[in-house]
Parts: C-alpha cells; sequence; structure tokens
C-alpha cells in the first residue's frame, strides 16, 4: 500500500488534529503517501484532496477544530454518490481510507468498503455514543469544558439562592449529562435513557431547597423526552423555591485545546489505524478497550448502540441527595 487518504467527518470534536497528524506521520515512517480529503464526503464526491506533509501537520497537535474541516453530505448515501467517491478515490490512486467520525461517518466508511476500498473508522464523537470502544476522541475535552461552566454557575447560583438548568449535548446519549452532573455535583441529571418526570423534577428541587442548600443544579441532555425551555416554563409555574435560570452550553462544548488524554487517545488510534491499514486490516474501527486498542467491525459498531451503566445512574441518584 503506497497511497491512502484520511478525512474527518460529522461533528468536529477535540482531538480531531491529533488523529489526522499521528496518521499523517505514521505513513510517513512507512513510506505511504497520505492524502487528506477536505469536507468529508463533500469534498471526497469534489476530488478535493491533497498530499499531505509533515509539515502541514506540525504544530496541530493542541488545537481544537480539524484542519481538514467537516462537513455532512446527503449525496454520497446514493448509490450514484458512492460510486462517484469511488471513481474518486481511484482517479487519485486511493488504496486505502481512514475515516475519524461518528457513527454516521463510520456508517459511510463500511460503505466505502462494500464498494471494494479498503477502509478503518476512528470514533470522534464529543458524545461517546459509539458501539465498541470505551471513549471517543473529543468526550474527555468536551466533559471538561461542561465541568468548567457547572462550577462557574455554581459559584454564582449560590451567591443569589438561584437554581440552573444547564443543557449540554447528547442526542441519543446521556453520557455528557450524566458524567458532568456526578463530577459537578448535580441536583438533578435527565437523559435520553433515564429522565424523571417534571412532576419530579419539581420534588428534587423542593427537598434540595429544604434540606438547606443554597443553590441547585439540573443538568439535562438535548435528546431529553421535554424541551429545556418546556422545563423552565413547568418549574416557573409551579412556583419551585429556588430562582430557576437556563444555561444552554451549545457548541462552546466541542471547541477548545483537546485535554492531554484526549490527545493521547486520538494519537494511539490514529496511529494504529494507518499501521493496521497497511498490514492490510479492513471494515473495522480502532477502538479503545481498557488499556488496549482493538478492532471492531464496522458492522457491529453501526448497528449497536452504546449503553451507559445503570451503576452510574445509580451513582448520580445516590450523590445528588
Amino acid at each position: 500500500m503506497k497511497r491512502v487518504a484520511v478525512m474527518t467527518s460529522g461533528g468536529d470534536a477535540p482531538g480531531m488534529n491529533a488523529a489526522i497528524r499521528a496518521v499523517v506521520r505514521t505513513g510517513l515512517a512507512n513510506d505511504v503517501e497520505v492524502y487528506g480529503i477536505r469536507q468529508a464526503y463533500t469534498g471526497l464526491l469534489n476530488g478535493d484532496m491533497s498530499l499531505m506533509t509533515s509539515r502541514e501537520v506540525s504544530g496541530i497537535l493542541q488545537r481544537g477544530g480539524t484542519i481538514l474541516q467537516t462537513a455532512r453530505n446527503e449525496e454520497f448515501k446514493t448509490p450514484q454518490g458512492q460510486r462517484k467517491a469511488l471513481r474518486r478515490l481511484n482517479e487519485h490512486e486511493i488504496e486505502g481510507v481512514v475515516v475519524i467520525g461518528g457513527d454516521g461517518s463510520l456508517r459511510g466508511a463500511m460503505a466505502m468498503q462494500k464498494l471494494g476500498i479498503p477502509v478503518i473508522g476512528v470514533p470522534g464523537s464529543i458524545d461517546n455514543d459509539i458501539w465498541g470502544t470505551d471513549m471517543s476522541i473529543g468526550v474527555d475535552t468536551a466533559l471538561n469544558t461542561i465541568l468548567d461552566a457547572l462550577d462557574r454557575l455554581r459559584d454564582t447560583a449560590t451567591s443569589h439562592n438561584r437554581g440552573f438548568i444547564i443543557e449540554v449535548m447528547g442526542r441519543n446519549c446521556g453520557y455528557l449529562a450524566l458524567m458532568g452532573a456526578i463530577l459537578g455535583g448535580a441536583e438533578v441529571v435527565i437523559t435520553p435513557e433515564s429522565a424523571p418526570s417534571m412532576e419530579e423534577v419539581v420534588a428534587m428541587l423542593e427537598d434540595a431547597y429544604v434540606r438547606g442548600k443554597s443553590h441547585a443544579i439540573a443538568v439535562i441532555a438535548e435528546g431529553a423526552p421535554y424541551k429545556t425551555t418546556d422545563l423552565l416554563k413547568y418549574l416557573d409555574d409551579h412556583n419551585v423555591s429556588f430562582e430557576m435560570r437556563l444555561t444552554i452550553l451549545g457548541h462552546i462544548q466541542r471547541g477548545g485545546n483537546p485535554t492531554a488524554f484526549d490527545r493521547l487517545l486520538a494519537t494511539r488510534l490514529g496511529t494504529a489505524a494507518l499501521e493496521r491499514l497497511i498490514a492490510g486490516d479492513n471494515g473495522v474501527m480502532v477502538a479503545l478497550q481498557g488499556r488496549k486498542v482493538v478492532n471492531v467491525p464496522l458492522e457491529e459498531v453501526t448497528t449497536q448502540m452504546r449503553a451507559i451503566g445503570d451503576d452510574y445512574f445509580h451513582m448520580a441518584h445516590t450523590l445528588s441527595r
């Protein structure tokens, strides 16, 4: 294998640049040319790819975002779009592809593999919703961003005897909300997997007030069964003792310099992805399981949903009292 390509796809995640750097430099160490595909599957269909050098990935280890940029693309999901992608890869004599991204990106990688292109996936998603890996690139950085916000909001909440509803990312997986609640000392956590009713939220907040707490924090995932604004209105209508405020963290969770953990994880996975692609592995995602980097078939990754252990929900409930 003499020429491969790398792309970042879907939502950006801190650490993607570290993974790109690892792929490119591992390629150089093995006399393999690495082409960067810009704007993911959109760039692939447009043939927007170029040879990457060691200098191009110098100084990006600590940067958030992705120098290759990313985009979502509907055309690639069609048979015609996939055939067009295959032509583009053949035109550039690309022999294999490393795809860094979330579940949708990895489904695209599996589609490429079915077209006959050797492919290795790398999990990159702040939601930590990818099956088969303990952690995805970007999760640790996003969680630290959330904790920093929770700490700051707790300061002002305590000063005014207020309660805060804090919305974090997580459409289908409540990992960030749950871990943020546990590590940030929240009184309430609401996720797609486990959500108290609005009536129960009122009871939890009132219980905190009766027990003499000077503040209350409720962390809610964006994919919760009810809207954050509806919850705020419900709490106001039911005269919760705390003066409630709403903070939506939004895309700040995606940005920022990756943590040491994410830099190391991205470097390990990026290096392993290219080494295993060169060795002939195909149709797998490199994943962190325990302390080892293992191969997980893309067929499994794209058909199963990562579940959060019940013990974490139990812990959150126990410690919120």
